[in-house]
């Protein structure tokens, strides 16, 4: 297949955090992006002109249940397109229809997908199984999901990781200039290691127990610092929290911030990252910038780039809900020594250099779609 083939990338939404790896699709795919109008959590939209080749964002139209239409889709099967990427989404009727008329008329079609979690269960198990079936073959955010579904009876030459990736070119460029500052003892005048989390604040990243964990090492004597960094999305009275436990000298609500400098200072210069709940891009997040990152260890219910977490090497899993598992995790990255901290570092950097950045995906998919 020839670099004359066309693509079409019809996606469930532009986000800001894909503007790097949409950019080399543009350029190096002959892809025309067209995308969906929202998605079930509030996500920075990207600038659409920086894409050579945006067409147009379609309005998503409610059937029943979780089922949906992307208006206008139907359009598209009457343009010269030989490959489409798609958002892997089995409730989206609109993406049923391109891929049976796909079928009937070969033509290639690449499902972008967290694939499989392995809490599937009942009549949308088969729906989705179905639904992937019908497809030339998955782009994974992860090996966990190519391993579940190779279980689950797909051929393994459809099933095809592509991880994920943030800013690579920008955090690399920050990296090079990153060093200890006094961010930290400025703020809660004291030396003691700082802890981080970064992100969406939600129920379901379970900061609550971070607090508690906090509590706890005041026992036993120990007051790390903690700051948390991003919007509060669920405000389940994490102040008055931090209040009642009596760990407010220990907290910094630092609010959000989008500042990728900034926010490799504050990640720098803090010993690990942590979140409790689960886990995605944030890891790739702390990673790029050499911190650590600890979070829970029932893989059903994390994100996929919880694989980027290598114990004891690029951070740690703690059992799910056990306050004391976490606290022992804690204290693991408090007690390492600066020859310890600079291996991680390093660690953590490779990782990222060699499989969560956007160049690692335009090379798999070219490979996949031009062939």
């Amino acid at each position: 297949m020839s670099m004359q083939n066309k693509t079409c990338a019809l996606l469930n939404f532009g986000s800001f955090y894909r503007t790097s790896i949409f950019i080399l699709m543009d350029k190096e795919l002959n892809c025309d992006f067209y995308f969906g109008n929202k998605t079930r959590t509030p996500i920075k939209k990207m600038d659409y002109k920086v894409l050579r080749n945006f067409q147009r964002e379609f309005k998503y139209l409610r059937i029943f249940g979780k089922f949906n239409w992307l208006r206008g889709t139907t359009s598209l099967l009457f343009k010269d397109y030989d490959i489409y990427i798609l958002t892997g989404e089995a409730y989206c009727l609109s993406n049923w229809l391109i891929l049976i008329y796909s079928r009937i008329f070969n033509k290639k079609v690449f499902l972008w997908t967290h694939g499989w979690y392995g809490r599937e269960r009942g009549i949308a198990k088969y729906i989705k199984k179905f639904f992937f079936g019908l497809s030339s073959g998955l782009f994974l955010y992860g090996d966990y999901s190519k391993s579940l579904l190779l279980s689950e009876g797909f051929k393994e030459n459809k099933l095809i990781p592509i991880y994920n990736s943030l800013d690579y070119q920008k955090h690399l460029n920050v990296r090079k200039s990153l060093t200890k500052t006094l961010i930290y003892k400025d703020k809660f005048k004291n030396d003691f290691p700082t802890l981080i989390y970064v992100g969406r604040i939600q129920k379901s990243k379970r900061i609550d127990l971070i607090f508690q964990a906090l509590k706890k090492l005041k026992e036993n004597d120990i007051t790390p610092n903690f700051v948390l960094v991003g919007n509060i999305i669920d405000d389940y009275l994490l102040e008055k929290m931090v209040n009642d436990l009596e760990i407010v000298n220990q907290v910094w609500f630092y609010g959000a911030c989008y500042e990728q400098e900034k926010l490799g200072e504050l990640f720098y210069n803090a010993i690990v990252c942590i979140s409790p709940g689960n886990v995605g891009l944030t890891a790739i997040h702390s990673l790029s910038f050499g911190t650590p990152v600890i979070t829970h260890n029932n893989f059903k219910y994390q994100g996929p780039e919880f694989e980027a977490i290598v114990e004891g090497e690029t951070g740690s899993l703690f059992e799910e809900n056990n306050i004391d598992d976490l606290v022992k995790k804690i204290k693991q990255y408090i007690d390492l020594s600066e020859v310890q901290r600079d291996l991680i570092r390093k660690e953590s950097y490779r990782i990222i250099d060699e499989r969560y950045n956007p160049y690692l995906q335009i090379k798999i998919m070219k490979r996949a779609v031009l062939t």
